[in-house]
């Protein structure tokens, strides 16, 4: 597949052309085969996914994952048996637990990404399609944003993983018992995944309005809402939102995120993240020092997930941002791929550092207060929190492209687009 250097382009192949999001790189789609994916040649970035799912389809998963949300949240997902007492766990009574002892804002987040985002995720594309259906501009234009915003923030497969640590740390304190819940869980987790792998905006839009409407004679700029490529201006031609070259102040935003959570991650890593009082003993317990106790029981392969979710994660976010900020602040002329990997495993993996804070909401619920064994959480899970939040918040508002500012603006030797 070849591709273009410069925006102008012969009037016929326009529709084809189309500037990588990542780079904005002008690059030619005509000769994609039907089915396969199309990735930038430049930066790598996916600018066209393979397949053809239907719009229908992704109606049936989205009202499927909304009839899910009652098993997975109403029924118990797991049971443990404490002191003879049989204490059950849904999804919402850990964040009802956690707002009972002041942690409200913690519960909120834990809420939001367990629960709230997919919920809001789904309703957005079941609106999306009562938009196409009645022409409504205004709900497709709010549903198709509430889409994009809200795909960072769905952690439904954290909490999984979350629950199956839970039941490693209280095998040696109670029975454990699989609730129905756990099957709505894992049936809400894999129909959410193909969702996500199937919902694309753009084709939305291109059902609503389809590019080739418009009369574009060039191409120099590229909408993050909508993805259409057009002409300079304030405004998109087809969703109407502010369009920039760059994201507004997006250098300054980042190292303001990246400044806070750097302050907010001392103390998530030197005040206790959980206590647990058992047989009259209080044990206050570090992200760290929790990590080398799962060591000493034995459990080094859940000890490893924890480490890396909850301290190498944060760390790494932090260190990758400002080393990205810093190469694009001094103009560095080499290695702008490697950045852009660089980005993209960033932007990925800060989610599971939630991984800790599910792992905390499940042994509230779990562990029943007032007996002998007692469990809750310590101020270093909220300043945890933060650090989560910040570190995610830093990787969405900075623009990669920024890193090709300094780049020659053709590329000297035609590559094939990745299929």
């Amino acid at each position: 597949m070849s591709n273009s250097s410069t925006s102008h382009a012969h009037p016929s192949r326009l529709t084809s052309v189309r500037l990588c999001h990542g780079c904005e790189l002008p690059v030619d789609l005509v000769s994609v085969e039907r089915g396969k994916s199309a990735f930038c040649p430049r930066c790598n970035t996916l600018l066209y996914r393979g397949g053809t799912p239907s719009l229908s389809g992704n109606l049936a998963l989205a009202i499927t994952c909304l009839v899910l949300f009652i098993p997975s949240h109403f029924f118990d997902f797991i049971s443990i048996r404490l002191f003879g007492l049989m204490i059950p766990a849904t999804l919402p009574s850990g964040i009802f637990t956690l707002i009972d002892e002041g942690f409200a804002l913690l519960a909120m987040l834990i809420f939001f990404c367990s629960s709230i985002a997919p919920l809001l995720l789904c309703s957005a594309i079941v609106a999306a399609h009562v938009a196409l259906s009645t022409h409504s501009f205004r709900i497709l234009k709010l549903s198709l944003l509430l889409i994009q915003r809200l795909k960072p923030w769905v952690m439904i497969d954290v909490f999984l993983i979350s629950i199956a640590i839970s039941c490693f740390k209280l095998q040696d304190y109670s029975d454990i018992f699989v609730g129905p819940g756990l099957i709505g869980l894992v049936l809400l987790q894999l129909t959410t995944v193909l969702l996500l792998t199937r919902v694309n905006v753009r084709r939305y839009w291109e059902v609503f309005e389809p590019e080739d409407t418009y009369p574009i004679n060039v191409k120099t700029l590229h909408c993050h809402h909508c993805h259409l490529s057009q002409p300079d201006g304030e405004h998109c031609l087809r969703c109407h939102n502010p369009i920039h070259h760059r994201k507004p102040h997006s250098m300054q935003k980042t190292w303001a995120y990246l400044i806070a959570a750097s302050i907010a991650i001392f103390p998530a890593n030197l005040i206790p993240i959980s206590i647990l009082l058992t047989n009259g003993k209080r044990l206050e317990d570090t992200i760290f020092s929790g990590v080398a106790s799962l060591v000493n029981n034995d459990m080094t392969g859940i000890a490893t997930i924890i480490f890396v979710a909850s301290i190498v994660v944060p760390v790494a976010k932090i260190v990758g941002l400002s080393y990205l900020l810093l190469a694009i602040q001094f103009k560095r002329k080499i290695y702008h791929k490697h950045r852009m990997l660089i980005y993209f495993v960033v932007k990925w993996i800060g989610r599971w550092s939630m991984m800790d804070l599910f792992v905390i909401s499940i042994m509230m619920t779990l562990v029943d207060r007032g007996q002998i064994l007692d469990f809750t959480p310590g101020y270093g899970a909220v300043a945890f929190g933060f650090v989560v939040v910040l570190t995610m918040l830093a990787a969405e508002s900075m623009d990669p492209r920024l890193i090709w500012d300094n780049y020659p603006d053709t590329i000297k030797k035609k590559e094939p687009i990745n299929e």
